[in-house]
């Protein structure tokens, strides 16, 4: 066999190898996390029935092949995008759920109003879409149900604290409050009304019932 036969097999393999690593690269974590947001964008600017395995694939500038690569099955897709919303808002939830002193009602109301973690997921729109999915699509349902009782729980140890004689209630009552504010955002400003002056509506009734009474691990 000839030297430069030899050379060509060589280019050839390191060719290979190279194309190898390139798909590997492209297969790994962080291209995951971009479909997933592509995903949110679909479903926040678009609407939840706008995504599909074909739309998610052209969205993200692959082929529906390569989509499959990464989730195999709707179901799957839907699962990682379950893990990726809680994602960001575990982050958020960190301090409340571990620090020995919470946040005060009204502070934490704050937080869930202005919902920091969902500035990445578009939730203003996103919100009220996953609502809607959770209606038809099962695994997204686990993903309402887990955000609504971790703000549930935190809620109800800050009203423990304040010595509310009806925590559970009260904290139903607040968080629905809460969550209508969210997910009616667009029917309320054709009222002509912002959503901060809401915001500030729903702590001011906070401040009215509970006044600025410090929680009793402070």
């Amino acid at each position: 066999m000839s030297i430069k036969s030899n050379a060509g097999k060589s280019n050839r393999s390191n060719q290979t190898q190279e194309k190898h690593v390139k798909r590997k690269k492209q297969a790994g974590p962080d291209r995951k996390q971009q479909i997933l947001q592509q995903a949110v964008e679909i479903i926040a600017a678009e609407g939840y029935g706008k995504l599909s395995m074909r739309a998610l694939a052209r969205a993200s500038g692959i082929t529906l092949g390569a989509l499959q690569y990464h989730f195999s099955t709707w179901e799957d897709m839907l699962r990682a995008l379950n893990v990726y919303i809680l994602d960001h808002y575990a982050q958020s939830w960190a301090p409340m759920v571990h620090e020995d002193r919470p946040p005060t009602l009204q502070v934490f109301m704050r937080l869930v109003l202005e919902d920091a973690p969902g500035s990445a997921l578009q939730s203003g729109n996103l919100l009220p879409q996953l609502y809607a999915m959770a209606q038809v699509e099962p695994i997204m349902e686990e993903l309402q149900a887990e955000i609504f009782d971790t703000y549930i729980n935190v809620l109800e140890k800050a009203l423990a604290d304040l010595q509310s004689e009806t925590p559970r209630a009260e904290v139903l009552a607040i968080m629905l409050m809460l969550r209508g504010s969210r997910l009616l955002r667009g029917e309320i400003q054709k009222w002509g009304v912002e959503a901060d002056e809401i915001y500030d509506a729903i702590i001011g009734m906070a401040d009215a019932k509970y006044g600025n009474r410090k929680n009793n691990s402070s």
